[in-house]
Parts: C-alpha cells; structure tokens; sequence
C-alpha cells in the first residue's frame, strides 16, 4: 500500500482541479481536505492506486470531451463478448451532468473521478483475465492466473489521448486465436440482425449425395449464410420456392460445402445429412454467438502468451499441439475422459517419461470396470496380464480370494501390448493423477468425436512427441530403442515442459473459421450465465444521486467508502 505521505503527494492535483473545475469549490492545499483525499485512495484497491501512481495524481475525467468518450467506448466492449451494462456507460454521462448543478461538492467530484476509473479498470481487468472466476464453472479447474501485468502507464497514455480502444487493446489477449473469435462474434451477430437462419424440417431419412429433396434450396442459402464456404456469390440468390428439378438435387459442390460444415462441427464428413448435421444447422444463431461469448471469456483466462516450447491439450477439439516460440510444430489427435470421468482444465509441468510402463488400475476403474469381469470370469486377469497385489505390494494368488469380498487389494498390468497405457506415459504433477500415454486401442483415434478414457489423455503417434521432448529438453534418449528393450525404465528430463490442458467448445480451426465443438462436458451454460449476471452494487463502483435540498441543507452527503480489496 502508498504511504500516506505518497499519496497526499499525487493526490495534490485532484485538490487542485476542485477548485477550479465546473463551479469553484474552495480547498485549501494540504487542508483536512486533503487528508480525506488521501484517506480515500488507501481504501482503493491496489490497480487504482497504481493507476494513479503513474499519472502522479492527475486527474482523468476533468472535460466533458473524455467522460463522452470513454463512454462511448465503453459500447464497443460488446465486440468482446462482454455485457456493456456491466460498465454503466449511461449513468457515467448522467452522473456527469449532475456534478454540473451549483450544489455539488468537492467530495462528489472526487468520488465521481474514482468511481470513472474505477470502471475503467473493471472493464480493463476483465479484457485481461476475465469477469467469471473459473472456478465456479469447473470444479477440476487447475491453471494459475498467468495474466501479465496492466501496463497502467501505456493505459494513461492512451487515455490521457482519448483512445480508449488502445488502452482495452493492451488488455486484451494478443494471440491470434482471441482476434479471430470476435471477428467470428462480429459475423454472426451480423447474421443476427439479419434475422437468423430457418430452421431445417426434422426428416427420418437422410439427405444422400444425388438425392432430389425439397430441403435442398433451403440448405444452400442456409449454407450461404456461412462464410468461407465459398458459397455466397453462387447460392445467396436462390429462393427456395424457385424448386427446379436442378434446384432440388443436392449435387457435388453442396456435398462439399456439408463435408466443410461437418468438419466445422466435429461430425463425420461423409456429406450425409443426417440427424446429428441436422441439429447441428438448426442450433440457432443466439446460441452461436453466445457459445462464441463463451469461449472468448475462456481465452481470457489463458490466451496471454507462453515464453517457451509448451503442449497444449485441447481437451473438446480431441487435439494435441506442440509448440516451440515460433509456432506450432506438431498436432496429433487425442482421447479424453468420458462425461462422468472428465478431463480437468489444469497447467503443470513434465518431469519424465514411462518407457513400458506398468499400470496400477485406480480404485474408481477397479470399482467400476475391473471387479464386475473379473466376478463373471477370473480368466480376465490372464488375459490382461494382471497381477493382484496387497497394499503392501506383494502378489497374491487370484484363485484364493472371494472376488465378492476381496478386501484391500491392488491390481497391476505388466508392461507389454496390451497395457492400458501402451508403450510410454508423459508425466507431469497434477492433483487429478492424470497423464499422457499411449494406447492399444489406436481404432478409437479414427473416430471424430473421442470422450471414451477415465480422464487421461489417450495421444497418438505419442512416441513422435516424446523424441520432440528430448530433443528439445537436451535429454540424451532414443524412444524407440528404449522401447525396444521392453524394460520399465523412468527417464527424467533435463528440463520440464509446460503442458496445458484446457476445454475450448469453439476454437478458430485451420482455415480461420471458427469449429464448434460438442460441449461435452456441459460447462457452456454454466459459464453464459456467470457473464450475464450483473455486476451489480459490488463496491466496483456506485453512483448516488444528489438533490439540492441535500446540498443546500448544509448537511453533508453520504459517502459510501469502498472496503479494502472490493
């Protein structure tokens, strides 16, 4: 916290500017006044007084020029996904024009300056890291904020100027990936005001490649609303009342223009409209924008740029990324947890590498999985190459234990081609006892949509990324000779590596338009109404009105002092 001898120090020019600004109020320098000033600010919070700290105590909203600006401003933040009304553009300007009567008071012009830029870094603070405490939509959340630091004398520069959009892109995430999702929220919210798009009818049989449907004219403008189909200049004209025998068959370039859509949304790309592509045209253009709106809140949390190499797990894309600082140099699809055995958002680092690891099957997946094959035939432990330990580590004979009523025991596969794990496991501290590993069952890397582990990360190709590894972290291994040796062996790397693990359900994909992926574990809702709930009285900031028979009473006004940290 300031001194209070720092703070009477920048405080000085607000003193000032109250005997001067609007209608002359008298304050004598280094008066009671100015300690009420100073005891103010140290009831502020922290980025406040930085703020001002870098000014050196000047005032901020002294014109009428600068207040209609940044409320101005202030309406654009909606291109963020953000709700205007949070930041009270309108009663920033009314409460303006109040503190133009005769009757105001020196305090009200302070607490009308504090209560602006208090506002402002709200709105700065929430382009930066978010509104919604992560947290409260996912229970397994476990990445630290890594948010930068406000660059507070950037942002008084830029005010002092009046741009404000300059000052909110010093907030804002930078990455590409945050800039393509307001321009995709921008497209459809055009769409929008447009009036949306028809809803496709439900059909029990599919609409196939050459097939001659009514629905066809109606799925080519619907296709035309889209953009990066290509479709527009070719399709937008088309009426579906214009049902020519040519206009009614869904040809080549529609079939296309599907398979582009199904990737788009995570379908099969067979072209096929079946019901899965039918639900996926006829989820609404609202529900887009505020799926959009989510996940822009959600690159907020982590989009602020990693120094180093790291891997990045997109947990609903089913993707792995690896990236060294001039991009991505690797990509690899992924299994991950089930609905009821979800994969948690979480950052941390990898320590070292499993070569032919064992695996100790999890309470949960003995419980669940395990113990009921085993009640049906104990031939399932041969099978897997189980073996069954006490607690204590030493084996024991499955044929001695009443399966109904085992007590503490354990069970481990042995390494091998069927080990759950497969032939390596990439580990990193994580309070989940999730990891990366390999897999016998490469078929499920075939599907396009792949939620089917207890909560690992299932990678393909995995060896490919361990050689990255050390190569890049100056490990001396060869992975597949390792391997080959069919040895447990745990390789530490001489370095750790970043990996981040997080759940995006839209997400620019390689073209630039934006993938909308099922939100399988069901977080969106949660996290649309955590960003449309008001912020409300909660000590950001707070207007009173004033009346003149308050002022002219003598009686002083009420001043609400904000607690420390609010």
């Amino acid at each position: 916290m300031l001194g209070r001898h720092a703070i009477s120090r920048f405080l000085l020019p607000l003193v000032l500017w109250l005997g001067v600004a609007g209608h002359s109020v008298a304050v004598q320098e280094n008066s009671e006044s100015d300690q009420d000033f100073a005891a103010y600010l140290s009831f502020e919070t922290e980025d406040l007084r930085a703020f001002y700290a870098a000014r050196d105590g000047r005032f901020v909203w002294q014109h009428s020029e600068s207040v209609a600006a940044f409320a101005a401003a202030l309406n654009t933040l909606q291109s963020d996904g953000l709700n205007v009304t949070d930041y009270q553009p309108g009663a920033i300007m009314a409460r303006y024009r109040q503190l133009q009567a005769p009757y105001t008071t020196a305090n009200d012009r302070l607490r009308f300056e504090l209560s602006v830029s208090r506002i402002l870094l709200t709105a700065l603070t929430h382009l930066q890291r978010g509104k919604v405490d992560p947290y409260q939509i996912d229970p397994q959340w476990e990445i630290p904020v890594m948010a930068r630091a406000l660059d507070y004398q950037g942002i008084s520069e830029a005010v002092d100027a009046q741009r404000f959009e300059q000052a909110f892109s010093l907030a804002r995430p930078y990455p590409a990936p945050y800039q393509r999702l307001r321009a995709g929220l921008a497209y459809y919210r055009n769409i929008q005001l447009e009036g949306g798009w028809q809803q496709l009818p439900q059909r029990p049989q599919s609409l196939r490649p050459g097939d001659v449907d009514a629905d066809v004219p109606l799925l080519r403008q619907r296709l035309a609303m889209i953009g990066g189909l290509g479709l527009q200049n070719a399709m937008s004209a088309v009426q579906p009342e214009e049902q020519t025998a040519t206009l009614l068959e869904y040809d080549e370039a529609m079939v296309g223009a599907v398979r582009l859509f199904q990737r788009h949304h995570l379908l099969e790309a067979d072209g096929i409209v079946g019901q899965q592509t039918r639900n996926a045209f006829n989820v609404s253009v609202d529900e887009r924008i505020n799926q959009i709106r989510a996940n822009l809140e959600r690159a907020r949390w982590l989009l602020h740029g990693e120094a180093s190499a790291f891997i990045l797990v997109d947990i609903a894309g089913y993707r792995i990324s690896y990236f060294r600082p001039n991009g991505e140099i690797w990509r690899s699809r992924i299994v991950v947890g089930q609905p009821y055995r979800s994969t948690p958002s979480l950052r941390s680092e990898i320590t070292h590498l499993t070569v032919n690891p064992t695996w100790t099957v999890p309470p949960t997946i003995y419980r669940e999985d395990s113990l009921p094959k085993i009640r049906d035939d104990i031939g399932y432990l041969y099978r897997q190459n189980m073996s069954v330990l006490d607690l204590r580590g030493q084996r024991l004979d499955p044929q001695q234990i009443d399966w109904w009523n085992p007590g503490s025991i354990m069970l481990r596969q042995g390494p091998g081609p069927m080990n759950a794990l497969g032939q390596l496991v990439l580990r990193f501290p994580n309070n989940h006892l999730v990891y990366l590993h390999d897999t016998p069952a490469q078929a499920l890397f075939g599907r396009q949509q792949r939620a089917f582990s207890s909560g690992c990360i299932r990678v393909q190709g995995i060896t490919e990324l361990a050689q990255l590894l050390f190569d890049d972290t100056d490990t001396a291994a060869d992975v597949k000779a390792l391997i080959a040796t069919g040895d447990t062996r745990n390789i530490k790397l001489r370095r750790t590596m970043p990996v981040i693990l997080h759940y995006w359900t839209v997400h620019p994909g390689e073209d630039g338009e934006l993938v909308f992926r099922p939100d399988i574990y069901q977080q969106d809702a949660r996290l649309q109404k955590a960003l449309d709930q008001p912020l409300g009285s909660q000590g950001w900031f707070e207007f009173n009105h004033l009346t003149p028979g308050e002022s002219e009473s003598g009686l002083p006004v009420d001043v609400l002092v904000p607690m420390a940290g609010q």
